[in-house]
């Protein structure tokens, strides 16, 4: 029984792919071969080489291999249809070339040969018999992993400029040249065509506009931008660099506290770059160990937490429908990634009040900036509700944490009873100080700095009176505070206020004297000591506590194993040094990794 001729019309992807060859070699054993190649093929290889594509002239050598096949084969290779307007040629792209190899395809009864998904789906819906051959590309070989280095945070492609990518950390970043030569737009071009098939089989495409596209592969978020949206082809890749625990950022007891079981509308900001996704993510994976059912509303998903917690997006292209169905689900917290719109706002103000914990991320330069965007949005009286704490990332690190609460009261700075009012309050959490008033004063909202000045000769007499109290008490750790001209307060550990008072109060009394203003002793419980970070190095001379410039001109005290080693006072420069001949620098130096340091 004799085999028939089997005709086969290739599609531009399959011979850019090198695939026609191996295909029409397997094809063989079915019977003769008549291949019919499509003249709007050789064109639109043609328009690419000439674009400087590498895949023109790939595919155009694949075809001169193919003849070289076909002449020892006894293939009949014949070239049919007409060839494509410029027009057709730059519309490529929209699918009017692959439109025309259909139609070929279809008019001589032929079987459609293919590697691209779309052209495979199509021609079978037009009932075409067609041959989907699926293209070799896994994520670890795409070409743009190659500019993805030890240590780069971002990666920047453009046409006609030379790739660039930013090494470093947060706070410590520095952009470099990976080539000398600049990008042409077929290199850019063949980029992504890798990145889109990958993230069709194995990442999301989560944006996707008129020249403007982003795309998820793992942990890396690929913002694709063209014209006429952009000036030229451009393709942006951002990763994380490590993956931290809420561990790593060295949070104090308290501040672990606040987050584990009281905070329940938290507003993670800071500027761009700053590490509050880093946090979110950190954040997400603690509470979620805790126990709590933890989501995320990302646009895109670009946190990268464990498979327990679950992540949205936009639902039909609507976060409000996203957050629907997440109060159907009533997680215990919800992620939001990120605030900007003033419909995000709101969407994360509607759940909250709802009785979801919710963490949202915003764009700010100060802490303050991130209450000021709900200001206008929601009403003023709620914003505690909705916001209890703000924590503020720079540099990756924790600078500042607020809490939010509502009172009644004449704000700072007025004196008249009359004009009491409900007072939005922004207090440190640290140090428990009011910082910031927010209230109504005729239609403005006002947002008032509160600048309680200690005064010169308050600070002396705290460091006399600490002074004092140390040499009669060495072991004893004091926190003092002078309240007024004639008062002062002394905080230690509620064992030790029998022994400051003394045997009827004469221990104060005689403190009382020498230091000539009356004293009040309190429990360190109703003034909060808290942890700050630190990290210790050596020279040859001094052994060095290193805290960083924001915490210069503190007085801190150094605890081992919770006993009082030394209490000091942190440099212009952020430092305590320790000279190694003292017998402090002795004391310290077996107990290193035991100690720690508080403020307060």
């Amino acid at each position: 029984m004799s085999k028939g001729r089997i005709k086969v019309v290739p599609d531009t992807s399959i011979v850019v792919e090198e695939k026609l060859i191996d295909v029409i070699r397997k094809l063989l054993r079915e019977g003769n071969i008549s291949v019919l190649i499509p003249n709007a093929i050789i064109a639109e290889l043609e328009a690419q080489a000439n674009k400087g594509l590498e895949k023109g002239r790939r595919g155009l050598n694949h075809i001169i291999e193919l003849r070289k096949f076909a002449e020892r084969k006894n293939i009949e290779i014949d070239y049919v249809g007409e060839r494509p307007s410029f027009d057709e040629i730059k519309l490529a792209s929209s699918g009017a070339i692959d439109a025309k190899i259909r139609k070929i395809a279809k008019d001589y009864g032929a079987r459609l040969l293919t590697c691209d998904y779309i052209q495979a789906l199509v021609a079978k819906a037009e009932g075409i018999d067609c041959i989907y051959f699926e293209k070799e590309i896994s994520k670890n070989k795409m070409r743009i992993l190659k500019y993805l280095g030890e240590g780069v945070m971002s990666l920047h492609l453009k046409q006609g400029v030379v790739p660039l990518a930013k090494i470093g950390r947060p706070g410590k970043v520095k952009l470099i040249e990976l080539d000398s030569k600049p990008l042409s737009e077929g290199e850019l071009r063949e980029i992504i065509e890798e990145i889109m098939e990958v993230a069709r089989k194995e990442g999301q495409v989560e944006i996707k506009r008129e020249g403007a596209m982003v795309v998820q592969i793992d942990d890396l978020r690929i913002a694709i931008a063209e014209p006429p949206f952009s000036d030229g082809l451009e393709v942006t890749a951002v990763r994380p660099i490590a993956k931290v625990t809420l561990d790593d950022y060295r949070l104090s007891p308290e501040l672990k506290e606040l987050l584990a079981n009281k905070a329940k509308g938290i507003l993670i900001a800071g500027p761009p770059g700053a590490g509050k996704t880093t946090f979110c993510q950190s954040l997400a994976e603690f509470l979620e160990a805790k126990g709590n059912v933890v989501k995320t509303m990302e646009t895109p998903r670009d946190l990268q937490v464990s498979e327990r917690i679950t992540q949205y997006t936009k639902l039909e292209g609507d976060m409000r429908k996203t957050a629907d169905i997440l109060l159907l689900v009533r997680p215990d917290y919800t992620i939001y990634d990120e605030l900007r719109k003033t419909e995000d706002f709101l969407i994360f103000a509607d759940m909250r009040l709802a009785g979801i914990g919710m963490i949202g991320a915003t764009h700010a330069t100060k802490p303050i900036d991130a209450i000021q965007r709900f200001i206008g949005r929601v009403e003023l009286g709620m914003i505690p509700q909705i916001v209890d704490t703000i924590i503020f990332i720079e540099a990756s690190e924790i600078r500042k944490v607020y809490q939010l609460n509502l009172t009644v009261k004449v704000p700072h700075g007025m004196k008249d009873e009359d004009l009491a009012r409900p007072v939005i309050e922004v207090r440190d959490f640290e140090n428990k100080k009011v910082e910031y008033e927010i209230y109504s004063y005729g239609e403005e909202v006002v947002v008032m700095p509160v600048k309680v000045e200690e005064t010169p000769l308050k600070k002396i007499a705290a460091k006399s009176i600490k002074d004092i109290i140390r040499k009669r008490f060495p072991d004893i750790k004091t926190s003092v505070e002078v309240v007024s001209d004639k008062k002062a307060v002394v905080y230690v550990a509620s064992r030790h206020i029998p022994k400051i008072i003394g045997k009827q109060g004469k221990t104060i009394e005689n403190l009382e004297r020498n230091i000539g203003m009356s004293i009040e002793v309190r429990p360190f419980t109703e003034k909060e000591r808290v942890e700050i970070p630190f990290t210790v190095t050596e020279t040859d001379k001094h052994i060095i506590l290193e805290f960083g410039k924001d915490f210069a001109g503190r007085e801190v005290d150094v605890y081992a194993n919770d006993k009082y080693v030394f209490a000091g006072v942190i440099s212009k420069s952020g430092t305590i040094r320790i000279e190694k001949k003292s017998k402090l620098a002795r004391k310290i130096k077996r107990k290193i990794t035991k100690l720690k340091v508080y403020v307060g």
